[in-house]
């Protein structure tokens, strides 16, 4: 009897550590739960912009699959900083995520620069299978190990780009001499120059004004950021040159995000998924639609027989020591 006395108390405490386990979680995860979270997402285009757009909807997921836990606020048009500023702040731990490209983050991982390399890829689906690939991953898990940002997905298609000019364009000589508006990383500086014009980096906040008083020529850029800023106002030449195939990534900070739950990790890498690909079919539909719209107001958007183009721009790959590393993109796009 006196053996069953001493059983019985230890079977008691293990049927009571079961019976919590199968209700739920244990108190401190409870606390844990409590716990709400908030991300800011920067990003310098306009809420009429398909990423915009995307990004909302990556906030209605967030919000709702965490039960409100995971905060989303948007701030289009600048109006936290540049993206710099912001992506230092998100390596040293700030609550911002920044809509960025693969032209800034080639910054820190050189390699991820050839992703906005000139007509690098023939489609949006050879791209779509590139930056799902092994390759891609590997220059996304240095950029978190070494720098400290980590990228949710790099699925939002913003377009090709195109050149947007003060006068007609039809082949590169066309653009000689021309001041043009492009980012500061080195494959677009460099993309533009082969070309025949003369980059100048702006922040595109600045791209209207710079193009009405006559500080620059033009720009180059998709047509929802053309359309979304007006640019053909005072620019009213399109020419689709094409030359960029523009993806976007979500990016946030290492450090803000592995405070995290595992849970929402998870959540907030689907989301952003799930965001780039409504993005993605949305430019697709809508590309003519605003050309169109921009057509009405004046603008004059022309096709060009983009083999010249493609031809100057070459040079761009051994400039920026890219010829290996394109023959393991064509390895990865089975060309």
């Amino acid at each position: 009897m006196f053996k069953w006395k001493k059983l019985i108390l230890p079977l008691l405490l293990l049927i009571a550590m079961l019976i919590m386990s199968a209700c739920g979680k244990s108190p401190a995860d409870k606390q844990q739960d409590s716990n709400t979270y908030t991300l800011k997402i920067h990003m310098v285009i306009n809420e009429q912009d398909p990423i915009y757009q995307g990004y909302a909807e990556f906030k209605k997921g967030v919000e709702a699959r965490t039960n409100g836990k995971v905060k989303v606020e948007l701030y289009p048009n600048g109006v936290l900083g540049n993206d710099e500023d912001l992506l230092q702040q998100a390596m040293l731990g700030g609550n911002v995520a920044v809509n960025s490209d693969a032209g800034r983050l080639g910054v820190w991982v050189p390699e991820m620069g050839i992703l906005l390399a000139p007509y690098l890829t023939d489609n949006a689906n050879e791209m779509q299978k590139l930056l799902k690939s092994d390759l891609v991953k590997k220059w996304t898990d240095e950029l978190a190990q070494k720098k400290g940002l980590t990228v949710l997905s790099f699925n939002y298609y913003a377009g090709a780009r195109h050149f947007i000019t003060k006068k007609p364009i039809s082949t590169p000589e066309d653009l000689n001499g021309l001041k043009i508006r492009t980012p500061g990383s080195p494959v677009w500086q460099e993309t533009i120059k082969a070309m025949g014009a003369t980059p100048v980096a702006l922040p595109w906040t600045e791209t209207y004004p710079a193009i009405e008083q006559g500080v620059i020529d033009g720009a180059e850029a998709q047509d929802s950021a053309t359309y979304g800023a007006k640019i053909y106002e005072v620019a009213k030449y399109i020419t689709k040159t094409g030359h960029i195939q523009l993806w976007n990534c979500l990016v946030v900070g290492t450090k803000w995000f592995e405070q995290l739950p595992k849970e929402y990790q998870q959540i907030l890498i689907e989301e952003s998924i799930k965001a780039g690909d409504f993005t993605t079919n949305k430019v697709l539909a809508s590309e003519k639609e605003l050309e169109d719209k921009m057509d009405a107001t004046g603008a004059i958007i022309k096709e060009v027989d983009i083999k010249p183009f493609k031809t100057k721009s070459e040079i761009v790959y051994s400039k920026l020591n890219y010829q290996d590393l394109r023959q393991e993109v064509n390895k990865v796009l089975g060309k």
